[in-house]
C-alpha cells in the first residue's frame, strides 16, 4: 500500500474535550484545550510479515514505517515524511540514534546522543521539523 487513498489516524484528548482531530491540528495544538494529551483514536495493525521486514531496517527507516502507519499522504506526503525523519535523525551523534548496548547481559538503551544530550531530543527533533513543515 502506498498510502495515497488511505486516511491518517485521528486523535482525541484523554479528557474527552477534543475528538477526532487530524495530525496537523494535533501537532500545532500541543496539549488539548482540556489539558489532556492527544492519543490515537485507533492503532493500526502491523502484520507478522511487516515485523519480519522491519527487523533489518535502520532507526530512520523504521521510524518512517511506524509513523507511516499513523500519518498518510492526506497529512504528510511520504517523500516529505522521509525528509523530516531523516533530518531529525541526522541531528544525532550516533547513526543508530538510540543505540542499544549489551552490558553484562543487560540491554541498555542510550537516549543521550541528541543535540542537547537529553532523552527529549528523540521526540523534539522530529516535532520541530513537523512544526516547520506545517
Amino acid at each position: 500500500m502506498n498510502g495515497t487513498s488511505e486516511k491518517s489516524t485521528t486523535y482525541s484528548s484523554t479528557r474527552g474535550g477534543q475528538k477526532h482531530l487530524d495530525f496537523r491540528t494535533v501537532v500545532m495544538t500541543g496539549l488539548a484545550h482540556d489539558r489532556g494529551l492527544f492519543v490515537p483514536d485507533s492503532v493500526p495493525k502491523v502484520t507478522t510479515e511487516e515485523l519480519a521486514t522491519w527487523k533489518s531496517l535502520s532507526f530512520k527507516e523504521l521510524a518512517v514505517e511506524v509513523i507511516r502507519k499513523f500519518v498518510k499522504d492526506d497529512q504528510v506526503p511520504l517523500t516529505k515524511l522521509r525528509d523530516i525523519v531523516y533530518r531529525s535523525c541526522d541531528a544525532f551523534r550516533s547513526d543508530d540514534v538510540t543505540p542499544v548496548l549489551d552490558i553484562g547481559g543487560h540491554a541498555i538503551l542510550e537516549l543521550f546522543h541528541g543535540p542537547t544530550f537529553a532523552f527529549k531530543d528523540v521526540a523534539l527533533q522530529m516535532l520541530g521539523n513537523f512544526l516547520e513543515y506545517f
